[in-house]
């Protein structure tokens, strides 16, 4: 045996230390290595290129609502699967592993609270439960929203993030978009507002529907906002589009958006439109 062989048996056996694979997060935009607890505790935005990441109900009620304090309305019962559908796995199943994977029932949570002190109900489309997509538990869940912001007499505000309507659901799916077009008409006719907070990325029937309907229409920074992708326009055109295409910024030098707001300035912003538009009900 050899004198390293002998020096490496003698020392104590150290384990080999174990790194959660959580620990840091790549920023998808610069590539900035970030502790995932420091970039959480800034609401999810990178702070050397100021990149807005998706956010799911809970960090976005959090954030927005006075100390946190919210309290979650319950999601609507709707039919499941209702037209058997079946692609590389069975509906029910991807439902299944979308509920399992957020914790949530379907892809629009609402929930009721102040925000600096005024009274609002605020749905939150999840990006991470099947893509957002529209169903027909998405529509029951806006409606239902809806409906609470009126009895509340409080506003009714959207974060919207969505790729379109869920094709397990055929032409249910499509039919959301007059349904919820009609919950917010309800809403105009009690002189409530409807307040629509794009994130990214808010695309298809969503986009098509009530994402484009607010009396106000706020953007998050750098957020993907249409409806056909751009490979899809390009090809039916036959032109390249111009750099920032679809971005918020761009829609709101072409008049698309009232406001893009960084997030963590929402709050205030969505505060003081509530006091604008609806003084006297809002306290």
């Amino acid at each position: 045996m050899s004198w390293l062989d002998k020096v490496r048996n003698s020392l104590p056996f150290v384990p080999k230390r174990e790194t959660p694979d959580n620990l840091w997060h790549k920023c998808p935009n610069c590539g900035t290595m970030l502790f995932t607890k420091e970039y959480e505790e800034n609401q999810s935005v990178c702070p050397k290129c100021e990149h807005h990441g998706r956010i799911g109900p809970d960090a976005r009620f959090d954030a927005i609502f006075d100390s946190g304090i919210y309290v979650p309305l319950p999601s609507p019962a709707v039919k499941e699967d209702p037209l058997k559908f079946r692609d590389s796995k069975r509906y029910p199943d991807r439902l299944k592993a979308a509920r399992t994977a957020t914790g949530e029932q379907d892809a629009l949570i609402n929930a009721s609270g102040r925000i600096e002190g005024l009274k609002a109900v605020v749905g939150v489309q999840h990006f991470a439960f099947m893509g957002g997509s529209m169903g027909m538990a998405v529509g029951a869940a806006f409606v239902a929203g809806v409906e609470a912001a009126i009895a509340e007499q409080a506003p009714y505000i959207i974060f919207t993030a969505a790729g379109g309507a869920r094709m397990q659901e055929g032409i249910l799916s499509l039919m959301q978009m007059p349904r919820t077009t009609v919950a917010i008409q309800k809403l105009h006719e009690t002189g409530l507002p409807y307040i629509v907070v794009l994130t990214d990325p808010t695309t298809g029937g969503v986009t098509a529907s009530y994402a484009m309907l607010g009396d106000i229409q706020i953007a998050e920074p750098g957020a993907l906002i249409g409806f056909a992708g751009q490979r899809v326009i390009e090809s039916t055109i036959r032109e390249k589009l111009p750099p920032g295409f679809q971005r918020a910024e761009y829609l709101l030098d072409h008049g698309m958006l009232d406001r893009v707001v960084h997030r963590h300035h929402l709050r205030a912003e969505l505060a003081n439109l509530i006091g604008f538009l609806c003084p006297a009900g809002a306290a």
